[in-house]
């Protein structure tokens, strides 16, 4: 007798956090998708320099945590796997629907869509499935989820500024690897994308985040 998949629905509950308060002096709302291996506590650490009032910053949480090297000392977290992908995803835009509701953002703040490595697939497919305008979408040092149309960034009317930024020494960014992402970039974006390249690996970099910031 074969395995058989079933599926069951339950409710659930994930944290996220913030930083600075969200007041009438906030000018941009940054929600930022960490990497693979973070916890969204300590990704925030790299927008902490960015002026309080006008900053505020929401970090959802990927929900499958794990030990990370197998020492049982500090953890990780994952958003996705090859397993199950399709319904992984739909549960994200449940919570992050969930997010967004609970923290009502007002519409006069300028929104910023932030993803750094693997948090680029959920930002864009997010972005694809919820058509939130932003006025920043920054990509950095990621990969494009292959089955995304320019149809899917039709509401952002080129009125949102693409950002793609790489280091020069990525450890997981071979030439044509990046020649690849940059023509997925350009086939859902158009010629207007603005490229930042630095010297260095992997890594996010405060001064770039700074730089962002208007």
């Amino acid at each position: 007798m074969k395995n058989q998949i079933k599926n069951v629905t339950y409710k659930t509950t994930n944290t996220y956090e913030t930083l600075n308060e969200l007041n009438s002096d906030t000018k941009q709302v940054w929600i930022v998708f960490h990497g693979i291996g973070f916890l969204s506590r300590f990704f925030l650490k790299y927008f902490n320099e960015l002026p309080k009032n006008e900053n505020y910053i929401i970090a959802p949480q990927a929900p499958s945590k794990y030990y990370l090297k197998n020492e049982y000392k500090h953890v990780g977290a994952s958003w996705l796997t090859k397993e199950n992908t399709a319904l992984e995803t739909e549960n994200l835009y449940h919570y992050l629907d969930a997010v967004l509701e609970n923290e009502k953002l007002p519409s006069n703040c300028k929104i910023f869509f932030f993803g750094f490595s693997q948090g680029i697939s959920i930002a864009l497919r997010y972005l694809a499935y919820s058509k939130m305008p932003c006025s920043k979408l920054i990509l950095y040092a990621g990969g494009i989820p292959k089955e995304l149309k320019t149809s899917d960034f039709s509401h952002l009317n080129g009125n949102s500024e693409v950002i793609s930024i790489i280091g020069n020494k990525d450890e997981y960014l071979t030439p044509n690897k990046l020649k690849e992402e940059n023509n997925k970039l350009k086939i859902l974006f158009g010629d207007t994308i603005q490229h930042i390249t630095f010297d260095g690996g992997h890594k996010v970099k405060k001064q770039i985040i700074n730089q962002l910031a208007e």
